[in-house]
Formats: C-alpha cells, structure tokens, sequence
C-alpha cells in the first residue's frame, strides 16, 4: 500500500489524454517548449519553421495578425482562418483570446509556424462550444505569424547604404524623388515605383504621404538607401487601403533617394579648374558663348553631352535660349575655366520635365567655356566700333545712282566688319541679319534704300552708346 499522494498513486490518476500529451512532448524533444517553463498541462508548443532573422517577438499586448487551422487529436477541422479568407487581427495577452491561444503566441516571430496544443481548461473547458467544439476536447492549431505591432511602436529606420558624401540631409518643405519597393511583414509586396518606371515624387513635411513616410524621410542623404518600418497608426490605420494593404498592416519600405530639392535652391556653382593666365573678362549678359557641358541627373544617370555633337554648344546669354539655371551658371566665366552647376528643377525643366529628363529633376551639369564675344544691346544687329563715317549714306552707295540695292549693302557692311569698323550681332547667320538689316532700312519695301530712308538706330530711339544701322 502507498501513502495518499504517492508517485504511484498520482501516475494512476493521470487521464490517457495527459499521458498522450506527456509521451508526445517527450517523444519530439527539443521541438517542444513550454513557457517560461510551466507546467506539462500548460499549452504545448511545436516551433516548426522559425524564419532567420526575427528582429521582434510577440508580447503581451501586441497587436497580431496570423493565419491559423484548428482541429482535434483526431485530425479533424473545427475551424480555419485560411476557409474564411482573412487573417484573426486581435490584441494577445489582454483575455480576447482563449488562454492556450494567448500563451502560444508568445514569442513569436514573423513568418514562424508553430503547432499549439491547448488542452480543454485552456480552451473551451468543461463546456466546449455547442455544435462546434465538444467538452473537455484538447485543440490543435496550427499557427503563422504575418504581422505583429504595439500601439506605442514608432517609425523604425535602418540606414541600407548611405554614401560617403553627403552635403545635405532632407528636412520638411524639401521636395523628394525616391524609388521605393513596399512590402508586409511577411514579405507580401503590395506597391513598388520601380514596376512603374517612374520614381514617386513628394514635399516633405507637408502631409502629401503617410505620416509614417514624412517621418522616416528626414535627414536622408541624396543616393542613399534605407528600411522604413511603419506602424499601421502611422500608415493606413484600421481600415488599410485597396485591395494590396489590409487593415492594421505593418508596412515596410525599401527606399532610394534619387535627389531631393528646395523650392528656394539657387544654382550651386563650384569651380574644377581655371586658365591657368589671367582673365580680365568673364562671360555675361549679352555676350555670345560657346560651351562644352555634360548633363547627367543627381544619381549619375547620363543626359546629353555637347561632346555628343561634336562641337561645342553656343548660345547667347541672357536671350532664353538655354534653361534659366545654365544660364546663371554660364556667367562669370573665364574662357577655358570648367565649372560645376547642380541646377533645381525650378530653374530647369520643371514639375513636366523635357525630353530625356524626367519631371521635378535635379540637374547636374559640367561645363567648359570654350570661347566669348561681346554681345550686342538688345534690338542691335550691328554696332560701330566707333563714330560711323560722316557721309555714310555716300559711301553705301557704291555706284553713285542715289540708291542702294541689296547688294551694295551687303558689301559695304561685310567690308565694314572686315576692317574692324563694327561687328554685327554673334550667333547668327551673317547673311541673315543683313538681311534683316536691309528690310530695318527699305521703309517703303521698294527693295532699295534712300537717303531719307537711312537712318542710324540711335537717331530712332535717342541712344548714343552705341550707334547701328
């Protein structure tokens, strides 16, 4: 005979469910675990695919999302969450869940698997759930974890690559163009820019994207790349958004930062290299220039190149014909000196971008000031080096008749200009802008030029600086 409470005495009262339970648990080993380690009638836990990397654990008062598949000792289905098409979304630990349920989940990570063994009086006890789920029956559950956040969770940033140089950080009111692949916990992608081959483009700081976003944006750096971990309260709440973003989902973003301006940029201009002679004259408004560039955007994605062509671009300064941020970069230049211009998109292509250069992008430019001519005031198209001769309506008439034709004006303004006399206006086709300038005087349009006809410009317009037929 045994004293009451024998070892002997005790193994006999032990119902063959607990010995089931018992040979199971010592039958796999170390693919069991009890937490914080109860006792063998506590829930029993098989971890059956634990994911590499598990940089949160489920605790008390999380906020889960899992998918799960309920059924008895005998194999058969109560109940699953995979039949109704949607996840159990619930807080753990705070008495929503059966016992067994809120245990089991503990410690879990995202995309583990685990089979829980509940037994009844940490499920649905001695009375079970009419027409479901018989009394005293023990449950199998066969558990993934998708999702799991806590309402004091914040924006997680975790810096990917961030490159050596970085000049300036992103901060609110700055207008940003990044690439981004988003994702679920699980790794389900729900959007990404690079599918749409076209980077998403925002101002910080001004509430145009999730708060989330607004938040795990500053202080990045142009080139860099970083994770965004965005609580649901930070992103699409409750509710969630479309049909890729279910409700309470946590969303991560892979982000890369293209270039990021301020409406108030100027062009930044940086000097490479200067003629090593001295230079008294630097290019401005007005003059006609000729230029060497290479364009590329902020990420070092090549645009165009003059070297491209062949020959060196020219334009004249301050007469729109190039983007108004090159323009600003081009004077004060030194012939031979090279020069780099990062140029905002308010001073260059704008919110529509051009052909080859995408919308609201930052320009990079490096440029070489080839050769420079004085320009001429604006309405000229020829000056006089110095006083015009005397008896100029005289001179222009080369055969005396008291009419110049097109002809003898062509001739007496090119030899003008060959003997260094005047100089018509740089860029242009020098046939052309005579041209122009004999149709200025033909007032009549009878195709000849008097001498009541011809008149200096600045006769015209009271201007004596510089004095133009």
């Amino acid at each position: 005979m045994f004293p009451a409470g024998s070892p002997s005495h005790t193994f006999r009262r032990l119902s063959l469910l607990q010995l089931l339970l018992l040979l199971q648990a010592l039958g796999r080993g170390l693919g069991r675990a009890s937490p914080a380690g109860g006792p063998l009638e506590d829930v029993v836990i098989e971890r059956y695919h634990v994911p590499r990397s598990c940089p949160r654990e489920v605790q008390m008062g999380d906020f889960v999302r899992y998918h799960y598949n309920g059924t008895f000792e005998d194999g058969k289905k109560f109940d699953s969450s995979y039949d109704r098409s949607t996840l159990v979304a619930i807080v753990v630990g705070v008495g929503r869940l059966i016992t067994g349920m809120d245990r089991g989940l503990m410690g879990m990570c995202v995309n583990e698997r685990r089979r829980l063994i509940v037994p009844p009086h940490l499920g649905y006890g001695s009375i079970g759930v009419a027409g479901l789920i018989p009394p005293d029956a023990t449950l199998y559950f066969d558990v993934v974890l998708l999702d799991v956040w806590n309402k004091a969770d914040t924006v997680q940033v975790s810096i990917l690559l961030r490159p050596p140089h970085c000049p300036r950080m992103v901060q609110d009111t700055d207008f940003v163009r990044y690439h981004y692949n988003g994702t679920l916990l699980d790794g389900t992608t729900f959007d990404t820019s690079y599918s749409r081959n076209h980077t998403y483009n925002t101002y910080i700081g001004q509430g145009y994207i999730i708060p989330g976003m607004d938040q795990g944006l500053q202080g990045v750096c142009i080139g860099e790349r970083r994770r965004i971990t965005v609580p649901p309260h930070l992103a699409y709440g409750e509710n969630g958004t479309g049909d890729k973003i279910p409700g309470s989902a946590v969303l991560i973003f892979d982000v890369h930062v293209i270039d990021f301006h301020n409406p108030a940029d100027p062009v930044e201009i940086k000097t490479l290299s200067r003629p090593p002679e001295s230079c008294n004259e630097t290019s401005k408004l007005g003059d006609f220039i000729r230029y060497h560039y290479n364009c590329s955007l902020l990420d070092g994605t090549r645009l165009f190149s003059s070297h491209d062509f062949g020959a060196p671009q020219e334009a004249t300064l301050g007469a729109n014909k190039v983007i108004e941020g090159l323009d600003t970069g081009l004077q004060g230049m030194c012939v031979g000196e090279r020069r780099q211009l990062v140029v905002p998109p308010h001073l260059a292509h704008g919110e529509s971008g051009a052909r080859g250069v995408p919308g609201s992008a930052v320009l990079l430019f490096e440029v070489e000031l080839v050769s420079r001519e004085d320009g001429l005031p604006t309405g000229y198209l020829f000056v006089w080096h110095k006083d015009p001769p005397a008896s100029l309506f005289e001179d222009m008439d080369l055969n005396k008749d008291g009419e110049v034709p097109p002809e003898e004006f062509s001739s007496f303004i090119k030899a003008q200009v060959n003997e260094g006399k005047g100089r018509l206006m740089p860029g242009q086709d020098p046939e052309k802008t005579i041209g122009d300038m004999f149709q200025n005087q033909d007032r009549n349009q009878d195709g000849k030029i008097t001498a009541e006809e011809l008149k200096l410009k600045s006769d015209e317009d009271q201007e004596r600086v510089h004095e133009e037929l």
